[in-house]
C-alpha cells in the first residue's frame, strides 16, 4: 500500500523527460516559474534549443535552463544521459518521467532490439531511474513522477513476450508499456522507502501527440501539465509513495499493479533486460 510522505521545501533540481514540446514542456515552465534549475529534454538539440528560447521568450530565467539530448531509442544514450546529469548534480531532487511515444502500426525494433514502444515508454525511464537512483535518494527524498495512462487499465503482456513479437496492435503496446511504468512505480517506492518519493499519474485525456490513442479531441497542454507540475512541487497535505493519480486525485490503479508478486518479477525481469539483472528487488531491499 501506498505511504503517506511529508514533502519538504521547494525542491532544487529537476530533470523532465520529453520536455522540448507538449506536457513535459508545460512541466519543465512551472517548475522554473517555481524557482528550480529544470534539465529539459529531448531526442534532437533543435528541439531542446527551441524549447529553451520558447521559455526564455516567456520570461523564465535562462541560467536555470540546462539542455540535454538523448534518443531513447538507444538505451547506451540513456545510460550516457544519466551520467551526465549525476556529473553535474550529485543530489538530483525531481525526475519526471514524460517522454513516449505513441507506437507505429507496424511492430518496429530499436537498435537494441526491443519493440520501440515497450522501450521508449517503459525501458528507458527504468533504466533512467535506475542510473540516477544514488543522486535521487542523496535529496529530502528525491521525487520520480511517472507518466501513466488511464489506459494502463486495458494493458496486459505475456511475461514470455514482452516485446510482442506475437500479438502487436499500436494501442496494446501503449496500454502495456504504461501499466509496466505503473507497475514500475510501486516498486521503486517500496524499494527506497522514505528515501524516494515516486508516484505515477494520468494528466488528462489531452491534446498533445499522443491523442489520437483516445480520442479526436483534448483539453488544453496547459491542463495536463498543471496535474503532473503539483506532483512535483511540495503540498500542504501528504503525497502517498506509490500512488496514482488521475489528475490530482488519488485513485486505485490496475490490479496488476496491486499485485506485489508481479512488481517484484517485472522488476527482475526489466533489469535483465536492461542489463541490469544485478540490481536489488523490492523484495530484498
Amino acid at each position: 500500500m501506498p505511504t503517506a510522505v511529508h514533502v519538504s521545501p521547494t525542491p532544487a533540481v529537476a530533470l523532465v523527460t520529453g520536455s522540448a514540446t507538449g506536457i513535459g514542456h508545460g512541466v519543465a515552465g512551472r517548475l522554473l516559474a517555481a524557482g528550480m534549475t529544470v534539465i529539459l529534454h529531448g531526442p534532437t538539440a533543435a528541439l531542446v534549443e527551441g524549447a529553451r528560447d520558447r521559455l526564455v521568450l516567456a520570461g523564465l530565467p535562462a541560467e536555470k535552463i540546462e539542455l540535454e539530448v538523448a534518443d531513447f531509442r538507444d538505451l547506451h544514450a540513456v545510460a550516457e544521459l544519466a551520467a551526465r546529469v549525476e556529473s553535474r548534480h550529485p543530489c538530483l531532487d525531481v525526475l519526471v518521467n514524460n517522454a513516449a511515444v505513441a507506437g507505429s502500426d507496424t511492430r518496429t525494433l530499436t537498435g537494441d532490439g526491443h519493440e520501440l514502444t515497450h522501450q521508449v515508454n517503459y525501458l528507458a525511464p527504468y533504466l533512467l531511474t535506475r542510473l540516477l537512483w544514488v543522486p535521487l535518494c542523496m535529496t529530502r527524498p528525491g521525487r520520480v513522477v511517472n507518466l501513466s495512462s488511464s489506459l494502463h487499465r486495458t494493458g496486459n503482456f505475456n511475461w514470455g513476450d514482452l516485446d510482442r513479437v506475437k500479438h502487436y496492435s499500436r494501442t496494446g503496446a501503449y496500454a502495456q508499456s504504461k501499466l509496466q511504468l505503473t507497475m514500475f512505480t510501486r516498486a521503486a517506492a517500496a524499494t527506497a522507502g522514505d528515501h524516494l518519493l515516486a508516484v505515477s499519474v494520468h494528466p488528462g485525456v489531452i491534446a498533445s501527440g499522443l491523442l489520437p490513442l483516445y480520442a479526436r479531441t483534448g483539453a488544453p497542454i496547459d491542463q495536463g501539465a498543471e496535474a503532473v507540475a503539483r506532483l512535483c512541487l511540495p503540498e500542504t497535505a501528504p503525497v502517498h509513495n506509490g500512488a496514482y493519480y488521475d489528475g490530482a486525485d488519488e485513485t486505485p490503479a490496475a490490479s496488476l499493479a496491486e499485485d506485489e508478486r508481479a512488481i517484484a518479477r517485472l522488476w527482475k525481469s526489466t533489469a535483465k533486460m536492461v542489463g541490469f539483472d544485478r540490481l536489488p528487488s523490492p523484495a530484498a531491499a
